[in-house]
C-alpha cells in the first residue's frame, strides 16, 4: 500500500471509533486514538526490538514500517480516567468476552443453533484442530446473564482455561494468560501470590490452598462489580435492538446449565443487566446481528451483485468509510422486512460488521488500590473486603470488520455447526449416552407397533 493509502486506513479506524463506536460505548470507555508520524528509522528499530517478543502465531504478520504513520493510544493497563499517582501498582484485567446472545433469526437452519451458543459449539472444533488442548467451561451467555453466581461461574471457568479470553497486567507486566496459542500460564498459586498485596495488603492470610481460594474468590468479585458498574451515558444506551428475552438466556451446553440440572434444578435464573453498564452496551451492539449470517449472507450477495454491475457505487455506499455522523445514522435503521433493495440489503451488512466487532472486542478493567480519604466522590470505587479500589473500564480492539469477511464467515458457521453436531451431539443425547454408559456393545429391541 502506498502512504496514502495507509493514512487513509488508519483515519478510517478513528473516525469509526470517534464516529461509531463512542455513540454505542460511551465516551468514556473508547479511546479512538489519534495518527502521528515517526522518523522511518525509528520505527525500523522499533520492529527489530519487538520481534523477539511476539508470539510465533503473530510473526507472519509484518509492521508497516515504510509508511512512517501510526496510531498512538492510550496504555490501557493503566487508569484511564484521571490523573493518578503513578507509582500506585495497578492491576488490570483483559476480557473477551465474545459473543453473549443465541441467535433468535427465523433464518437459522439448524435447530442447535436455538440452543446451544456459538463459543461453546466453537471450543470444540477449536481442541480437535489443535488450538487449544482442552475446551473451556466458560460460556459468554453466563457472564452477560448479570446473574452474580452465574457471573461468578463464568469467570472462574476464564481463570481456569484462560485461552485468549483472559489476560491480566500487572504495572502493565503480563502475569497470567496466554502468550501463545497452547503456551497457558495458569498456576493459582502464583497469581494469588502477585494479588496477595493488593486484596490483603496488612498480610493477614496465611499462604496454602485456602489463601489461594480466597484471593481468586475476592479478584473474581472485584471484576464483576466493575463489569456491572455504570460509568458513562450514551446515546446507543437507549437503543431498541431486540430484548434478550426474544432469544434464550442460557445455553444448553455451559457447564452452570448442566450442573444446575445434575442437581435437579432447571430454572436459570437471569437477572438482566444494568442498563448503564458496559456488558448491556456490548450486548446491544452484538445483537445488531438480527439476521444471523444464514439470513445476511444472501443479502451479502445482493450487494455484490450490485456493485459488479455498478462498482464505482462502491464509494456511495459507503462500504469503506467515511464513518461518519451519516453512516452512524443508517445503523439505527431496525426494521427486518426485507423490501428487495440494495439500500436494506446494505445497512443489515454494515449492522452485521458492528456486531462482529462488539463480539470481539476486549474489556480492560484497570484497578489501584486507594485510601478511604483519597476515594472523592468523582472516582468510581469497589470495595473488596480488606481493601478498596479505584478503577477505569475501557474496551479496545473496535476496529471494524472487514466487509470482505462475510463469506469466511458464512463457511466458518458451517463448519461449526457441523462438527458439533456430528462429534458433541450426538454423543451428548442424554438416551444414547445412557444406553451406551454400561457397555459399548448394545441390542437393538424391536417393538411390534
Amino acid at each position: 500500500q502506498t502512504p496514502e493509502e495507509i493514512l487513509h486506513h488508519l483515519q478510517n479506524i478513528v473516525d469509526f471509533g470517534k464516529h461509531v463506536m463512542k455513540q454505542f460505548f460511551g465516551e468514556n470507555y473508547v479511546h479512538h486514538g489519534e495518527i502521528i508520524q515517526l522518523p522511518l528509522d525509528f520505527v525500523r528499530q522499533l520492529c527489530l526490538k519487538v520481534q523477539p517478543e511476539r508470539p510465533e502465531s503473530r510473526c507472519d504478520k509484518d509492521m508497516d514500517t515504510l509508511s512512517g504513520y501510526a496510531m498512538c493510544l492510550p496504555n490501557l493497563t493503566r487508569l484511564q480516567t484521571y490523573r493518578f499517582v503513578e507509582h500506585r501498582p495497578i492491576l488490570c484485567i483483559e476480557i473477551k468476552p465474545k459473543c453473549g446472545f443465541i441467535p433468535f433469526s427465523s433464518h437459522v437452519s439448524q435447530e442447535i443453533k436455538h440452543k446451544v451458543c456459538r463459543y461453546c459449539m466453537h471450543q470444540h472444533l477449536k481442541v480437535a484442530n489443535g488450538k487449544w488442548k482442552r475446551p473451556s467451561k466458560y460460556c459468554p451467555l453466563d457472564l452477560f446473564s448479570g446473574n452474580k453466581q452465574r457471573m461468578h461461574f463464568a469467570l472462574k471457568s476464564l481463570l481456569q482455561e484462560a485461552q485468549n479470553n483472559l489476560k491480566i497486567f500487572k504495572n502493565g507486566e503480563l502475569i497470567y494468560g496466554c502468550k501463545d496459542d497452547q503456551d497457558c500460564i495458569s498456576d493459582w498459586n502464583e497469581l494469588a501470590r502477585h494479588l496477595k498485596p493488593f486484596f490483603f495488603p496488612s498480610n493477614g492470610l496465611v499462604s496454602g490452598p485456602h489463601c489461594t481460594r480466597t484471593i481468586v474468590k475476592e479478584l473474581i468479585h472485584v471484576i464483576t462489580m466493575t463489569l456491572l458498574s455504570s460509568t458513562d451515558a450514551c446515546r446507543a444506551g437507549d437503543m431498541k435492538t431486540v430484548p434478550v428475552s426474544q432469544g434464550r438466556s442460557y445455553c444448553e451446553a455451559s457447564a452452570f446449565n448442566k450442573e444446575l440440572i445434575r442437581n435437579g434444578k432447571h430454572k436459570l435464573e437471569s437477572s438482566g443487566l444494568p442498563r448503564g453498564c458496559l456488558l448491556y452496551k456490548t450486548l446491544q451492539a452484538q445483537m445488531l446481528d438480527m439476521l444471523d449470517i444464514e439470513g445476511l449472507y444472501p443479502l451479502y450477495s445482493r450487494v455484490e451483485q450490485y456493485l459488479e454491475e455498478f462498482p464505482e457505487e462502491r464509494s456511495t455506499l459507503q462500504i469503506d468509510g467515511p464513518y461518519n455522523e451519516a453512516f452512524y445514522e443508517k445503523l439505527l435503521d431496525l426494521s427486518t422486512e426485507d423490501d428487495g433493495t440494495v439500500a436494506f440489503a446494505l445497512t443489515k451488512v454494515q449492522q452485521y460488521r458492528i456486531a462482529m466487532t462488539a463480539k470481539d472486542c476486549s474489556i480492560m478493567i484497570a484497578l489501584s488500590p486507594c485510601l478511604q480519604d483519597e476515594c472523592s466522590e468523582q472516582r468510581p470505587v469497589v470495595l473488596t473486603s480488606k481493601s478498596r479500589f479505584t478503577f477505569s473500564v475501557s474496551v479496545l480492539d473496535l476496529d471494524l470488520k472487514p466487509y470482505e469477511s462475510i463469506p469466511h464467515q458464512y463457511k466458518l458457521d458451517g463448519k461449526i455447526v457441523n462438527y458439533y453436531l456430528k462429534n458433541v451431539q450426538a454423543k451428548d443425547d442424554p438416551v444414547m449416552s445412557s444406553l451406551f454408559k454400561e457397555n459399548e456393545d448394545c441390542t437393538l429391541v424391536l417393538h411390534k407397533v
